[in-house]
């Protein structure tokens, strides 16, 4: 079976990727792909991920998950969602750099499924946004203790990527950046249920349409049914056309208010995400998904 898990990060798709899967269940299901709801796992895989913390997974850890989440259901592959399984907002930062807990969990994971084909997919983002969110999470005593001794200069994707690599190194990785999401959400979707660029899904553009205003969702549909020969490439610069143009500002933009968040700190943070963005893509077993 080809397992996949959906890790966030945190602050990206706000389970609007899961909600997009399940919009697509029945047709999924019928190519052999599962979209359990995340009711029927994210509370068990908790409990057995923080077991795992301090012991090795049982021999029947494999068998008892998946007759309890599918309960029947016959799949080639499964779809988790959670951006909770390498941690809570609490494990998102610590020991300099991001979810120091990630490499572990991973390798536990890839230790249940051990003889599955194991996949990972994780949206990254801008530390300049992202750590103001993890931060704006917690109460103000626990963003202190997070932040101790912290160098943001120091904070990268790619440490933990190669972590992971590393703790698991079985497990295929697919990234993104949140900022590019927009652009690519029905290659993301197609990805993680494993189908060819073109196959049709529900909701290709559900995430366009919650930061585009309506005219400009009227006018881009108008647009892309005058011209349905459209690669996957032209159709994303026509989607970068029309968010230049039509993109809702109070969806779009984000406010950073924490002390000492100047424009010259979010500049140099956002120069180094560039740089680790390009390194990451750079990584061995790793694939990116870019615009």
């Amino acid at each position: 079976m080809q397992v996949v898990f959906h890790t966030g990060s945190h602050g990206t798709d706000d389970d609007r990727l899961i909600k997009c899967l399940l919009s697509n269940k029945e047709p999924f299901s019928q190519r052999g792909v599962a979209v359990p709801g995340p009711a029927q796992y994210r509370a068990l895989f908790k409990k057995v991920l923080t077991a795992l913390d301090e012991a090795e997974p049982e021999p029947q850890a494999r068998e008892v998950l998946i007759e309890a989440i599918l309960d029947g259901e016959v799949a080639d592959r499964v779809i988790f969602s959670d951006a909770n399984f390498f941690g809570s907002h609490w494990s998102a930062l610590g020991k300099g750099m991001f979810y120091p807990r990630a490499a572990t969990r991973m390798a536990n994971l890839q230790a249940i499924f051990a003889y599955d084909q194991v996949e990972m997919f994780m949206s990254i983002r801008n530390p300049a946004s992202f750590v103001p969110d993890v931060l704006g999470a917690l109460p103000e005593k626990g963003a202190a203790e997070v932040m101790e001794g912290m160098d943001l200069h120091k904070l990268h994707w790619t440490g933990m990527v190669e972590s992971i690599r590393a703790a698991a190194p079985n497990v295929q990785l697919t990234l993104w950046c949140n900022e590019d999401t927009p652009l690519i959400w029905a290659q993301i979707i197609r990805d993680l249920a494993g189908l060819e660029h073109g196959n049709k899904i529900v909701g290709g553009f559900s995430l366009l349409s919650e930061i585009m205003s309506k005219e400009g969702m009227q006018r881009f549909r108008a647009y892309l049914a005058e011209h349905p020969e459209l690669s996957e490439m032209q159709k994303r610069r026509v989607i970068a056309a029309f968010l230049d143009k039509y993109a809702l500002e109070d969806a779009v933009e984000e406010e950073l208010d924490l002390p000492g968040w100047t424009h010259e700190l979010v500049d140099q943070l956002t120069e180094l995400y560039d740089e680790d963005v390009f390194s990451l893509q750079r990584i061995p077993g790793v694939q990116f998904i870019a615009p």
